[in-house]
């Protein structure tokens, strides 16, 4: 505004082409697709992104096959002992047992001298069987350990004069037997008995006074022998 009508007539034609407005250019119809391009080469790996948030928790899964049974480990540590449990109830009483073979009593035992002294128990001393030791040989007496039935036999040498021979059981003679012999003859005498017997009972061969004629020498045996045949309950059970 300030230049004179000279000097802005020539601002204007300076000014013109810059300050011209252009028409709107019109749009053109849509080409067609050009050909596709070739693949371009796989690029570089990227950095590795931060890791998500977890995610919720999925439905439960259906329950799998039965696993083999697998194999057995080793013995674990023993436990401590358990407390003491309550007493059980007393049971049925089992039926008797056969209690002969476990009770044992027997013993046989020969003269060591000829012509015993009379009227006192008659001391076999030669031992031929005592395992219990139920018979006392310092004393010629059979002590009974086992209540029962016993089986007592002697079998003797006689020579040169008769012979009385008594069992004795319970302190009174239960057998008595003789033999008449005179002169230098030799004879034998036995003698088998069954006797009851109770536990502490005892039993020994006796000779009578004048009628001693039991002998022994290295040929000639005279001997006394006893043994359990059946304990008192199987006893009981026969009779």
């Amino acid at each position: 505004l300030l230049f004179n009508h000279k000097h802005w007539h020539l601002h204007l034609l300076l000014l013109a082409p810059t300050c011209t407005m252009t028409s709107p250019r019109l749009r053109g119809d849509k080409g067609e697709a050009g050909i596709k391009g070739e693949k371009g080469s796989k690029g570089d790996t990227g950095v590795e992104g931060i890791p998500g948030m977890n995610g919720q928790q999925g439905e439960k899964g259906e329950p799998g096959s039965k696993g083999e049974k697998g194999d057995l480990g080793p013995a674990g540590v023993m436990g401590p002992l358990g407390p003491k449990g309550n007493p059980g109830s007393r049971g049925i009483k089992g039926s008797k047992g056969d209690n002969s073979k476990d009770q044992r009593s027997a013993f046989s035992a020969g003269l060591s001298k000829s012509f015993p002294p009379p009227n006192v128990p008659i001391k076999f001393d030669k031992i031929l069987y005592n395992d219990q030791e139920d018979y006392n040989p310092s004393t010629g007496k059979f002590n009974c350990s086992i209540p029962g039935a016993y089986v007592f036999a002697y079998h003797m040498t006689i020579r040169g004069r008769p012979a009385r021979i008594s069992i004795v059981a319970q302190n009174k003679k239960i057998v008595k037997t003789r033999e008449t012999l005179y002169g230098q003859e030799i004879d034998q005498a036995s003698f088998l008995v069954i006797l009851k017997l109770n536990a502490g009972d005892q039993v020994w061969l006796e000779v009578g006074r004048d009628w001693n004629g039991i002998y022994v020498s290295a040929e000639d045996d005279s001997i006394f022998t006893g043994f359990l045949l059946y304990p008192d309950d199987i006893y009981e059970t026969l009779a």
